[in-house]
């Protein structure tokens, strides 16, 4: 598809749940929990991208690796070389640098590097899927002679 980004997050809104690099992991999951997220972007003092705490970060970094939730900073755990989205990228490159880098959220920066959005490959496969349904439904009216 080559719908870009930009009307992905149009759709969804352009909220970015954040969290400060010195919260608990603890403090991050629970945050995720209440905003029902995935994904937490962390922003130096600049408003800057620094990094992105995931699930996957929780799992591996933390639990699996016998630390304690309370007593972890996220700055010390979170990804901190982030891949990033432009509005201008399509589903499709967003897709496929998802799959190659084995990722489910995709930070959105302008040409700025100002921080615009985040999609996940959720909201994706849902506007995939949408447009998809919206295609067979007119080629249906097509075959049927009502379009």
């Amino acid at each position: 598809m080559k719908t870009p980004v930009r009307e992905i997050l149009s759709q969804k809104g352009h909220a970015i749940v954040t969290i400060a690099p010195s919260a608990t992991v603890y403090e991050a999951v629970e945050k995720m929990v209440e905003k029902n997220v995935g994904s937490l972007i962390i922003e130096n003092a600049h408003g800057k991208l620094a990094g992105i705490f995931v699930e996957r970060d929780c799992f591996r970094k933390v639990l699996l690796a016998g630390k304690e939730a309370k007593e972890t900073l996220v700055k010390d755990v979170m990804t901190k070389k982030v891949v990033v989205a432009t509005p201008e990228m399509n589903v499709d490159e967003c897709m496929a640098m998802m799959t190659d880098k084995r990722i489910r959220h995709l930070p959105v920066v302008d040409a700025e590097g100002k921080l615009v959005g985040v999609i996940s490959i959720g909201d994706l496969v849902k506007f995939v899927s949408a447009e998809q349904e919206a295609m067979i439904k007119n080629l249906e009216k097509y075959i049927e002679g009502s379009l």
